[in-house]
């Protein structure tokens, strides 16, 4: 195990799986978990969008695990359209407990990652709450999700590619509450001239979250 302060490595279900993690100054009551686009399409953990989400929890004080997907960077293992990946986040989930003990847990996902995300851990009772970035609504199956009482944020552009907002809003219709919608005009799948906008909206609802 390497130092906890930036690079290292935990052991998945595929093999060796390379991560980041940032830790607060003060001690560590909340962390978030990160997950990166499709691997074959050139998403890591290293990802822009990616590293705009964790650091909008960096500056709300959370510890940040970012992760590569099997067959991703220094990651072992091979990409395994979906299945493994979900196995992948289950992993992190326990890699972060077992580093921070009855610690608050809150999961997030960016286009790929947000599909796992949503599929593997939606109604898992270790997370506190959801951002899902840029989900891809029109290429993956989200049947199961809907009964998830957690709060969760969904944040779209208006020119998402993979995701229209209108496909998204049928889903997040069928959703429970506490959930909130932010679509942000003129931005594409990769929220691009728009990132900051993206880190705002992820900040402002996770800031209202933790005063409730």
């Amino acid at each position: 195990m390497t130092d906890l302060s930036g690079n290292t490595f935990f052991e998945g279900p595929g093999g060796r799986i390379e991560a980041i993690i940032k830790e607060p100054a003060g001690p560590v009551t909340r962390a978030a978990i990160v997950c990166h686009p499709h691997p074959l399409f050139g998403g890591t953990m290293h990802n822009k969008v990616v590293f705009r989400i964790a650091r909008a929890f960096q500056d709300a004080g959370f510890a940040v695990l970012r992760f590569n997907f099997r067959g991703t960077g220094r990651s072992e293992g091979e990409h395994d359209n979906g299945l493994g990946e979900q196995d992948d986040l289950r992993v992190a989930i326990a890699f972060i407990e077992e580093r921070y003990p009855g610690v608050e847990l809150w999961l997030a996902g960016f286009s790929f990652g947000s599909a796992m995300m949503l599929r593997a851990a939606a109604c898992d009772d270790r997370a506190r709450a959801l951002v899902a970035a840029g989900v891809p609504v029109s290429n993956y199956d989200f049947t199961g999700i809907a009964q998830c009482h957690k709060p969760k944020l969904f944040v779209q552009g208006s020119l998402d590619q993979f995701g229209s907002p209108e496909d998204l809003e049928g889903l997040f219709a069928l959703l429970d509450e506490p959930k909130q919608l932010k679509i942000i005009q003129g931005a594409d799948h990769f929220f691009e001239g728009h990132l900051e906008e993206l880190k705002q909206a992820i900040t402002d609802w996770a800031n209202r979250s933790l005063q409730q």
